[in-house]
């Protein structure tokens, strides 16, 4: 029997007896008790809650039942999920008490050597490349269980050198080009509103604001929700055959894109005339692969951050 093997049959045959000695495992894999106190230190390594008493009547057990079984998976499903998790590399802060690296070593580590092999092969030549996170950000877990069980947070929120303290209350968190955001409930502005969370230099829980409704929202209603309430503004952009592949990596609710034969296109939609600024920035990146045609208020937009970029230079 592989070791890689033995160890899984291990964890199910630890996690149904809760109370076990060295010797009835070496007996049970038939394998020396060096060998299974080898073993047991790698359970241990891999988060197996074993708790060991010394003694006649010592031996080992299971201090709670929070081991998941083994399960089987192909080799092309082991392989997607190791570089699933290789991909997180890119975040320096994730919404979870763990380090990546550990749980790809853990995973790697118990698959078969040819699997492994296979792995090995590929490590160089596939990835997934993404912008990397540039700061750690320590409130991504508090914000995430205050999204669960819809509490209400205050946090001080700075946005260039202004500091504002706000009531909150988050929708939950997502990634997007190496950032984290957090859309939530602004209390203060009584409406929703997105929030940068590296942005967000302390959080602490609200105890005044009652918290509302918000169990059948979540980020997949997220733009139709921010949008609700808010003045919207009717969009209407054309884009080169260059500007269509690269807006096409966008994926907005309320804006759509329609494709031409000759692979030029155009997109319309609503924007919130709070979002003017955003949208400026994003289209000016397009250069001359994208033409605004309405509304007047972001052509101006683009207008006034583009002499403002001019008048650097003067």
């Amino acid at each position: 029997m592989s070791r890689a093997k033995r160890l899984n049959e291990m964890i199910m045959l630890v996690n149904r007896k809760k109370r076990f000695t060295v010797g009835e495992l070496a007996q049970e894999f038939d394998v020396s008790k060096r060998t299974i106190l080898r073993d047991l230190q790698e359970l241990s390594e891999m988060g197996v809650p074993l708790y060991s008493e010394t003694g006649p009547h010592g031996g080992y057990q299971v201090l709670n039942e929070r081991i998941l079984p083994p399960m089987v998976f192909s080799e092309d499903e082991a392989i997607s999920i190791f570089f699933a998790i290789h991909a997180l590399r890119h975040y320096l802060s994730l919404p979870f008490d763990i380090e990546y690296a550990s749980i790809k070593k853990k995973f790697y580590l118990n698959l078969s050597g040819d699997i492994r092999d296979a792995i090995d092969q590929m490590y160089n030549r596939v990835d997934f490349v993404s912008a990397p996170q540039q700061e750690e950000i320590p409130s991504l877990r508090r914000l995430l269980d205050a999204s669960i069980h819809q509490e209400v947070l205050i946090m001080d929120y700075e946005t260039g050198e202004k500091t504002s303290v706000r009531s909150i209350q988050p929708i939950g968190i997502y990634a997007n080009d190496g950032k984290w955001y957090c859309p939530a409930y602004c209390f203060l502005r009584q409406d929703y509103r997105v929030f940068r969370c590296d942005r967000i230099k302390s959080l602490k829980r609200d105890k005044v604001n009652v918290p509302i409704d918000l169990s059948t929202i979540d980020l997949k209603n997220r733009f139709s929700i921010l949008h609700r309430n808010s003045e919207t503004l009717k969009l209407h952009v054309e884009l080169t055959k260059a500007g269509v592949e690269k807006y096409r990596t966008v994926n907005w609710t309320d804006i759509h894109i329609s494709k031409r034969k000759d692979g030029s296109g155009y997109i319309k939609g609503t924007i919130a005339t709070h979002d003017l600024n955003f949208y400026a920035n994003y289209f000016i990146g397009f250069g001359e692969q994208a033409v605004i045609k309405e509304p007047v208020e972001l052509i101006s937009c683009i207008k006034e951050t583009l002499q403002k970029v001019l008048n650097q230079y003067d």
